[in-house]
């Protein structure tokens, strides 16, 4: 076994050695604390900015305790919190930083493996980022869902009954009195969405990966049996120090392609589809839209969860929760795939119980086939795009409609409910302006609102295209992640009012029906919008951020670097 990376600074004589111990011992550690132990850091995204990770303070320390018993040292340290719910302008636009804040403090400290505490939607992508280019042994402890709320006797789902609700005020079926109320009964307790919004299903590939101890998704935020698991996390990194398990033994292509289909059987996220591309770019593992789409096809729908079914997160828990859904899926995953645990994923998961039959299906009966994000292609979107099939509605997944163009949010808000908008029940709505580079930091809007003079008819769908995503707690027939992007030059910039847009989900299919001699007139006429932002950390994303299809990650971030350091700090 090799000599303990924190020996570099603590085993040390000299004035490094001196500085690295002397300070730390302020702390209360002793001589024995530098002994070559593990030196286990535990990554923690608290912040009261960040509702869904605010119990982290308790949870952190649950992993403290995990780790001395196993004979490690912990120390804890923050980074950047990423609140979906309150980071403005999007929370998307600081996953790249978080993961370089976590990267960077991996390697600059003296620490041996990591435990990384995630919730809310974007802590969990960042830190695996960051985790995978540093490549120490790291092990995921996700927050937990929120316990189920209730307004009137009625449970909520988090997000998608504010999303349903907040129509039903504007077609006037519901008073904004009466929507007030329900806002204090939604957020019930500590924790992220009770949904299968991006943070349940984030945190369930993170069982599907292999960086998770099974269980880990489901189990609420405020169950005793989460701070079990986090204290068990915590005594198996040490455990993973001593074995030289690092990350990148488990994040493999088997890995990511368990975490595909796991998509697919639990009607995860759109937003997983990023991460993933942007993880597996972090993680050297080759992976493209085209392997996720092919991947999900033939995967069927086995849990039965809102926003895709009825069910919440507390149910899923009940039913056995992601180890089940791995069990039920069989030979569609790779089971002999090397998980945190030093097991496979098959025998993590072997004792798991039999789908209940109803929040969990079985292969035999599932809820819906082929539930796989699909990913669509054709001159609207030359690199790609991506629908949720689950979350859709049945009857315009084959659509022939004429373009309602808005560019950007602010003319979309001024406009949407305008009665002088010409749209109607077959209208395909666009929004320009709202992919990584154009926003910036690509926002969840894609979900558009339909305009006040539909929903007052009873329509609730319509088809809405945009280089956008949206919340994975959301739903409708909604084409999302259109590459290239608007503000790069991408045909959705050149979509004018009344163009017929074709759409064909079965077939891949997302067409505009023009005249490739009257696109090419309409892109030399085309200039590229101005910069919202001339400096700082905003001119670097734009500068340097890719497109959907290629995870949206930083162009110089790509790849593993490793966990060396050189040169001592005195």
């Amino acid at each position: 076994m090799s000599a303990r990376r924190s020996q570099d600074w603590f085993g040390g004589t000299g004035v490094n050695g001196f500085i690295a111990r002397s300070w730390m011992k302020n702390q209360g550690l002793t001589d024995r604390d530098f002994d070559g132990r593990p030196v286990i850091g535990i990554c923690n995204t608290y912040s009261e900015l960040t509702p869904c990770n605010a119990h982290f303070r308790e949870l952190a320390g649950h992993v403290k305790r995990g780790v001395r018993e196993a004979g490690g040292l912990p120390v804890e340290f923050p980074v950047m919190s990423l609140g979906e719910t309150i980071l403005r302008p999007t929370s998307m636009l600081f996953r790249n930083l978080v993961s370089m804040d976590v990267e960077e403090s991996i390697r600059a400290n003296p620490l041996d493996g990591v435990v990384l505490l995630c919730g809310c939607d974007k802590t969990t992508p960042a830190l695996l980022m960051g985790a995978a280019s540093a490549d120490l042994p790291s092990i995921v402890v996700s927050g937990g869902p929120m316990l189920t709320g209730r307004f009137r006797g009625r449970a909520l789902g988090s997000g998608t009954d504010m999303f349903a609700m907040s129509e039903d005020v504007r077609a006037g079926r519901m008073s904004e009195a009466d929507f007030r109320a329900a806002e204090s009964c939604m957020s019930r307790s500590a924790g992220h969405c009770n949904t299968m919004g991006t943070a349940s299903t984030m945190a369930a590939i993170t069982e599907a990966l292999g960086v998770a101890l099974p269980g880990n998704a489901a189990l609420p935020a405020v169950d005793s049996r989460r701070r079990v698991l986090a204290r068990d996390a915590g005594a198996r990194a040490v455990e993973m120090v001593h074995e030289e398990l690092r990350l990148s033994t488990v994040l493999t292509r088997a890995a990511f392609e368990n975490a595909v289909k796991v998509n697919a059987a639990i009607g995860g996220s759109t937003n997983a589809v990023i991460h993933l591309l942007a993880l597996a770019g972090r993680a050297e593992v080759p992976l493209s839209l085209a392997d996720i789409d092919a991947l999900g096809r033939s995967v069927p729908l086995l849990v039965d969860l809102v926003p895709s079914g009825r069910f919440l997160m507390e149910d899923f828990f009940t039913a056995g929760g992601v180890p089940v859904v791995l069990r039920a899926l069989g030979d569609l995953l790779h089971r002999d795939a090397l998980t945190v645990t030093g097991l496979s994923l098959g025998e993590n998961v072997a004792d798991a119980p039999d789908p209940d039959g109803s929040v969990i299906r079985s292969l035999a009966e599932p809820l819906a086939q082929d539930a796989g994000t699909a990913v669509l292609r054709g001159n609207l979107a030359p690199d790609g795009a991506v629908i949720k099939p689950s979350a859709a509605s049945a009857r315009l997944m084959t659509h022939r409609g004429r373009a309602v163009v808005f560019h950007g949010m602010d003319d979309f808000r001024a406009r949407i409910d305008d009665p002088d908008l010409v749209v109607d029940a077959d209208s395909v709505l666009v929004l320009t302006g709202a992919g990584p580079r154009g926003y910036p930091g690509m926002p969840e809007v894609g979900n558009l609102p339909l305009p006040k003079s539909l929903l007052r008819q009873g329509i609730t769908d319509l088809v809405r295209i945009s280089d956008a995503r949206m919340s994975g707690t959301a739903f409708g027939t909604v084409v999302l992640h259109v590459a290239p992007e608007s503000a790069a030059g991408g045909p959705l910039a050149l979509v004018r009012d009344g163009d017929f847009i074709e759409l064909d989900v079965a077939a891949r299919r997302l067409h505009l029906d023009v005249p490739a001699v009257e696109l090419a007139r309409r892109r030399a006429d085309w200039k590229p919008p101005e910069p919202v932002v001339g400096s700082g950390y905003q001119k670097l994303y734009v500068d340097h951020v890719s497109q959907a299809d290629q995870g949206a990650d930083f162009d110089f971030l790509r790849g593993r670097r490793g966990s060396a350091v050189h040169g001592d700090n005195h």
